[in-house]
């Protein structure tokens, strides 16, 4: 199949997936479960329009890297550093009990689960690890199409950020572990920092010129042609790492435009940055719009049938983990009442982190140890689609109670 026929086909599936979030915008339910469906159904496990070759091809490859790395400008123009400074010590706190909160939690229902089922109760710091992060893009897409604002919204943007720099290193510790177990291959240690730190001065190399040259208060256009060069500079320079430095391991790419935009947002005024943000956010919506597609392609929605009881077990222990361990953070450090009573719904969307690590620990456990690699996989590909669909509506409902949704700006608007 020709790339030109491939990018027709993706062009093709991107709009049936525009139309399906406003078919079900009609009742009431989040666009992006419109956007997560239409990846699921025609992708390869479905109607198979968007293909297996298509997904695994470099410039598709490369063109989701980028599109990762663009919408990280929504964490990353919402980190701004006086603004932090009045909640950063409880932000960084609760950050962590919903985090570390889950990683408990997940490890020790299965280290129940599998002590009681035979298998061995070592692996289950695996599903801890693998459960701890969060994947950002769902929330934001619903906190685009709804405009919210408040607390919940404001603690979210940036816990996304810190939340996926924890998952990184206490998951690579795991796998670590759990490497040493059978006697295979994993990224050492000392890895994990450069894992973490290498994006954030990636982005922050960019966005440094990119800073000066916005200073200017150049037009539209010129400021978009900054915006994207930008973007498409940090990709790049990301994707040589990966290609012929760190071919072992996935650089963070949203941690990248993050970094990027953040460098940026605190060098220009405020009215600057939102006239900036909003001449952007066409290619925002879009980018979410590929990113959510993306996310919905690689699962098998045959799975749901096939759901047993480890699928339940984390299903269950991660979504108590996440809500309670937000909720425990965000009262202790006495944060505003409804980010302790809804922020923990807000964290429930996971499967794109889920399937890369899912996918790096199975690669460790495939040759010592095939069954339980089967195991691991079967386990989490079935959570990713219940999860996913569960964890939308989750996050639409908690920015609901919290009061938050249209609270927004009023000339935002809806991606797409």
């Amino acid at each position: 199949m020709s790339n030109l026929f491939q990018i027709l086909r993706w062009t093709a599936v991107l709009l049936l997936a525009w139309g399906s979030g406003k078919l079900i915008a009609k009742i009431k339910m989040p666009e992006i479960l419109g956007w997560l469906i239409a990846g699921m159904f025609l992708g390869p496990y479905g109607l198979g329009i968007l293909s297996a070759p298509t997904l695994s091809s470099g410039w598709y490859k490369i063109t989701i890297t980028w599109m990762q790395c663009a919408f990280g400008l929504m964490l990353g123009t919402e980190l701004i550093l006086s603004q932090l400074k009045s909640y950063g010590k409880a932000l960084i706190l609760t950050t962590l009990s919903q985090s570390l909160g889950t990683f408990l939690v997940v490890t020790i229902a299965f280290s129940i689960a599998l002590y009681a089922t035979h298998h061995p109760v070592w692996l289950a710091p695996a599903f801890g690890g693998i459960a701890l992060a969060t994947a950002p893009a769902p929330a934001l897409s619903v906190v685009q199409e709804f405009h919210t604002r408040g607390p919940v919204t404001d603690t979210l943007l940036p816990m996304a950020v810190l939340d996926d720099i924890v998952g990184i290193a206490v998951f690579f510790t795991v796998n670590s572990f759990i490497a040493s177990r059978v006697s295979g291959g994993a990224v050492p240690l000392y890895m994990i920092p450069v894992m973490i730190l290498l994006p954030i001065g990636i982005g922050i190399l960019t966005g440094l010129p990119a800073g000066l040259l916005l200073r200017k208060k150049t037009g539209k256009a010129k400021t978009l042609l900054i915006l994207i060069s930008g973007i498409t500079v940090t990709a790049g320079i990301g994707l040589i790492f990966n290609r012929f430095i760190f071919t072992n391991i996935t650089l963070n790419y949203m941690l990248m435009g993050v970094s990027y935009s953040a460098v940026f947002s605190n060098m220009i005024s405020p009215m600057q940055l939102q006239e900036v943000t909003g001449w952007f956010h066409p290619i925002l919506g879009i980018s979410l719009l590929a990113s959510i597609v993306d996310l919905g392609a690689p699962l098998d929605f045959h799975l749901i049938l096939g759901a047993g009881f480890f699928t339940v077990v984390y299903i269950v222990s991660r979504g108590l983990g996440k809500y309670f361990g937000a909720r425990a953070g965000a009262k202790a450090t006495h944060m505003p009442e409804t980010v302790q009573k809804y922020l923990g719904l807000t964290l429930l969307p996971h499967s794109g982190v889920s399937l890369v690590f899912t996918g790096i620990v199975c690669g460790v456990l495939a040759d010592p140890r095939p069954e339980l690699a089967a195991l691991v996989k079967g386990t989490i590909a079935a959570a990713a689609v219940i999860n996913e669909i569960i964890a939308v509506l989750a996050a639409r409902e908690g920015f609901e109670l919290a009061g938050e949704i249209g609270s927004g700006l009023p000339d935002q608007k809806t991606p797409g």
